[in-house]
This record gives structure tokens, C-alpha cells and sequence, in this order.
């Protein structure tokens, strides 16, 4: 009944348009497509699972963690809104930062991870976890988890309906979307520690 109570419409669709572009699956279209020529037919609905699992998986799991090594959540918050300015910064600049090695197979890697549910992902699940109720994150993982399979099953279509520009234009724009809640993490997050310094 808790969860009922704490779950709101809007807080879940804030974690669902923040992990839709953290993951920006419609900015790996061609990724996809690639994959798929490559390695043949990609399982949509065993790389969907696997990735929704290991978000929601984290989500509780990785709180243990930071307890465990000390850290609290607000200061890897801060730590994940750096990952998301930098995603943000290559989605903007079409630059690539982070340098992924060649995949060796395409089912649960690359897709499901580090495609989908990457370290920018799980990172950005956690620190969401500073701001919002489980629930609601919950909910947004679910929600991008089945946007991901209708994402994979039809990647060919989407590509040749969007578009190579189209899907740049998409890009550019998740990215700034992304760098504007970089920014409202980093914030929230260091005047809550600054507060927390101060009381202390």
C-alpha cells in the first residue's frame, strides 16, 4: 500500500523522459541495424528483459553497495550527473569520449548491455533514486524496457522512415535534455551535501 501512496504520474514520467535519454535508443537505431546485419536476428525480447532486469536490479542492489564502501547517495549522484554532462557532451558534439570495444556477439551483449543498460544508465538509475520514489523509477524502467523491444523490432523501419538526419536532429536534441538534468542533479545534490556539511 506504501508504494501505491508514494506512486505519482508525473514523478514517473520525469524517470521515464530522463532514462529514455540516457539510453537513447532511438539514437542507436543505426547501431541496431548494424548489429543486425552483422550477427543476423537479434533476440528484442531476451535483451529488453535482461536490460529492464539489470536497471531495476541496480536500482536496489546498487544502494547496498554504497553503503558498503561508504558513500552516500547524494555524492554519487553528483558522480552520475557528471556521466550524464558527458553522454550529453557527445550527443551534442557528435563526439565520441568513451571508446567501447568491438562486440563479440549480438544478444545479451552488446545489446542489453552495454547498449541499453550501460554504465550512463545505471548510474543515472541510482542517482534518479536521490530525487524520486522507487516506484515511480520502477515504473519508467518498465516503461522504456517495453519502448527498447518495440525499438528492436522494428529498427529497420524506423531508420528508413526518420532518416540519418532525422535521427541526428533526435539526438542533438536528447542531448541538451540531458545536460539540462546533468545540471539540476549536480545542484540539488551538492546543496543537499553542503547542508548535510554544515548540520554536521
Amino acid at each position: 500500500m506504501e508504494f501505491l501512496e508514494e506512486f505519482s504520474i508525473k514523478e514517473t514520467m520525469t524517470a521515464f523522459m530522463v532514462l529514455f535519454a540516457v539510453i537513447d535508443i532511438l539514437g542507436s537505431v543505426p547501431i541496431i541495424v548494424s548489429l543486425r546485419q552483422k550477427f543476423g536476428k537479434i533476440e528484442s525480447e531476451k535483451a529488453a528483459i535482461v536490460a529492464g532486469l539489470l536497471m531495476i536490479s541496480f536500482l536496489f542492489i546498487g544502494n547496498n553497495i554504497l553503503k558498503f564502501i561508504g558513500v552516500d547517495v547524494n555524492s554519487f549522484a553528483i558522480a552520475g550527473a557528471f556521466v550524464i554532462f558527458i553522454i550529453a557532451i557527445e550527443m551534442i558534439l557528435g563526439i565520441e569520449i568513451h571508446k567501447t570495444n568491438q562486440p563479440q556477439a549480438a544478444s545479451i551483449v552488446p545489446i542489453a548491455f552495454p547498449l541499453i543498460a550501460g554504465a550512463g544508465t545505471l548510474t543515472t538509475t541510482l542517482s534518479l533514486r536521490a530525487e524520486y520514489h522507487d516506484i515511480n523509477i520502477i515504473c519508467g524502467i518498465v516503461l522504456n524496457t517495453i519502448l527498447v523491444y518495440a525499438v528492436l523490432r522494428l529498427a529497420p523501419w524506423i531508420e528508413k522512415k526518420l532518416g540519418e538526419g532525422s535521427l541526428q536532429v533526435l539526438q542533438k536534441v536528447f542531448g541538451i535534455i540531458l545536460l539540462a538534468i546533468s545540471i539540476k542533479l549536480f545542484t540539488a545534490n551538492f546543496a543537499q551535501l553542503f547542508q548535510n556539511y554544515i548540520h554536521f
